[in-house]
């Protein structure tokens, strides 16, 4: 064993040390060892920064932007809807759930994409449910490795160990070939996950806690506006039809503050703000505030030719990713004390409508356009949340006091959804024809969100993990290390001179062992081009058909439950979950094990020696 090869062991032994510690943080780690690989003389400058260019950096990169465009139109957000409708209240049926839907789609398409696009989802899912992110990210994680073993182009590995049979002179792998034992192992997945979830969450330093902001049926209630919400359809025969909200002037007359309008449009009934040119048309929904209860309903009903919709939910409920409240304080130099709300002009200048009004912590009734207004009165308004975040913008006149905790389910782009879904399809089907690599058809998805707006260029910064990239890119240059130094080599031939005589079962679990071992250090898709050649020439010595121990090799490439360094999809986890290293040595360990029985077990079956 040549000093080169000591030097690359010590680091990567300190390395794993210092995860385990947790202390400092891994990106911090992962930066040390990119200072210290240079230094030992085995790597350039050159190589040790190579990870910064590499393709698959690129791609978990772009994947973060594209997850963040299905946030920013709702399509994250619907997606959990759906599984917790499905789910209802119990967390064993939402976790089996996500991990068929994640497995679903990882088996056509990259397992670390999709991982992604579902991080803010199981965010919102956790929170929704009150359930620590601990108890679903690890089975989103596994999930994703599992989609692995779906079919042939569902991770690189199985097409590197595919071409390398039909290099050979062998049969390849088909299509469905990886999916009987796939199955099998997601059905052990989902139940070991079951058990295992108990061992997640426990901590009592890692409980969920409340947030303390209001929320917005708690502000509702601060302001006495409980009963005052009502959904009004406009007849095709009503008088509103043709006008606009400034002309009709409902607050006035009747005590009806419309909040927003629902209408038609194409395929999909869109949410619009009530601003004062808004023009009504018939078959409109107004949500609208009813701020004068002296009101007699039925004759204004008869007379403006508006229908009441029966409704048990509160419409700030049902539209709170869209439609939001804020609190507004007058500080006491503000130029608006003496005015009248109805002079602020918030309709036709903030796009927003004051629904109610606090002085000395009291809210007060009324029809209130015409009160006015004190230094230290707090206004409730109530629009679109991309407009009540452009008030955080003047603090002049006003301050934004308090935003409710709904604000973080926000979707800014909610009428570019059908953008973001076309934009993902295109990635999805240059994935899986293969007409371009996966990091281009990623790019070129964000480009398409960029251009249809479905993100911003901050947003689509600020959605970047940087602690995992900066984490990947740090262990990277130990492959080329372990390459260069022949340690790979190594480990390679202790293997075969130690179980080289045994029967094939022996074999294939030593395979299993030894590219999962070395799929903690290197990318599953080196591994699998180091132990492909193995694989086959194993089956060579012992005169046996190569694809029992191909298969083999390809299963434990995706088997990389181990560590959160040994899969791109276990480090995307790490952060949002808030786990330690020894989290995933815990939970991952003993299913790995149970993947080793598994595929020992069935791969003979389907693949004889």
């Amino acid at each position: 064993m040549n000093a080169s090869l000591l030097w690359v062991l010590a680091l990567l032994l300190i390395s794993i040390i210092l995860f385990i510690r947790n202390k400092p943080r891994m990106d911090v780690v992962a930066l040390l060892m990119i200072v210290a690989l240079p230094l030992t003389g085995v790597l350039s400058i050159e190589e040790t920064l190579a990870g910064f260019s590499d393709p698959s950096v690129v791609l978990i990169a772009a994947l973060f932007i594209v997850g963040e465009g299905l946030v920013r139109t709702g399509i994250a957000n619907q997606l959990g809807e759906r599984l917790i409708m499905h789910a209802g209240n119990s967390e064993a049926r939402l976790i089996m759930l996500l991990m068929i839907a994640v497995t679903g789609l990882g088996s056509v398409m990259s397992s670390t994409g999709v991982v992604a696009i579902f991080i803010p989802v199981v965010l919102s899912m956790a929170d929704r449910l009150s359930i620590h992110p601990s108890r679903l990210m690890m089975p989103l994680s596994f999930a994703g490795l599992i989609s692995g073993m779906q079919t042939l182009v569902a991770t690189p590995p199985n097409m590197v160990i595919h071409s390398e049979l039909v290099r050979h002179g062998h049969d390849g792998f088909s299509f469905l070939a990886f999916t009987p034992i796939g199955l099998t192992v997601l059905v052990l997945g989902i139940g070991y996950m079951l058990l295992a979830r108990k061992w997640l969450g426990n901590d009592p330093s890692c409980q969920v806690q409340k947030d303390p902001r209001h929320r917005i049926q708690d502000l509702v209630r601060e302001y006495r506006l409980d009963g005052r919400e009502r959904r009004l359809r406009v007849k095709a025969n009503s008088i509103l039809t043709g006008q606009t909200l400034n002309e009709l002037q409902l607050r006035k007359q009747y005590g009806i503050n419309v909040i927003a309008v629902e209408r038609q449009q194409r395929f999909r009934r869109s949410l619009l703000s009530a601003t004062g040119s808004t023009e009504v048309r018939a078959g409109d929904i107004l949500l609208a505030n009813l701020v004068s209860p002296t009101i007699d309903l039925l004759t204004s009903y008869y007379e403006l030719g508006v229908e009441p919709m029966i409704t048990e939910a509160s419409y700030f409920g049902d539209h709170s990713r869209s439609l939001g409240l804020a609190e507004v304080m007058l500080p006491p130099d503000s130029s608006l004390i003496g005015k009248t709300i109805q002079e602020l002009g918030f309709r036709s200048h903030r796009k927003l409508n004051v629904i109610g009004l606090r002085r000395n912590r009291e809210a007060l009734d009324g029809l209130l356009v015409d009160e006015t207004l004190k230094a230290g009165d707090t206004l409730l308004v109530a629009g679109a949340w991309k407009h009540i975040h452009h008030l955080q913008g003047y603090t002049r006149d006003f301050l934004v006091l308090s935003l409710p905790a709904e604000v973080d389910q926000g979707v800014p782009a909610l009428v570019k959804a059908p953008h973001a879904l076309f934009s993902l399809g295109v990635m999805v089907t240059l994935m899986v024809t293969g007409v371009v690599p996966n990091v281009l058809a990623v790019l070129i998805a964000c480009l398409l969100m960029g251009a249809f707006r479905c993100i911003t260029m901050d947003s689509a910064y600020k959605s970047i993990h940087w602690q995992s990239i900066i984490l990947i890119v740090g262990m990277l240059p130990f492959a080329t290390a372990l390459q260069k130094t022949g340690g790979i080599d190594l480990v390679v031939q202790l293997m075969m001179g130690v179980f080289g005589d045994a029967g094939p079962r022996m074999i294939l679990t030593t395979l299993f062992v030894a590219t999962a071992v070395i799929g903690l250090f290197i990318s599953n898709t080196a591994t699998a081009v180091l132990m492909a050649p193995v694989a086959i020439a194993s089956a060579g010595v012992m005169d046996a058909s190569p694809a029992p121990f191909a298969m083999t090799v390809a299963l434990a490439a995706s088997a990389a439950f181990m560590t959160p360094v040994s899969s791109p999809v276990n480090t995307l986890v790490l952060g949002p979950g808030q786990y330690r290293f020894s989290d995933f040595v815990r939970i991952g360990a003993p299913f790995t094990l149970i993947v080793l029985a598994a595929t020992v077990l069935l791969v003979p079956i389907l693949f004889p020696f």
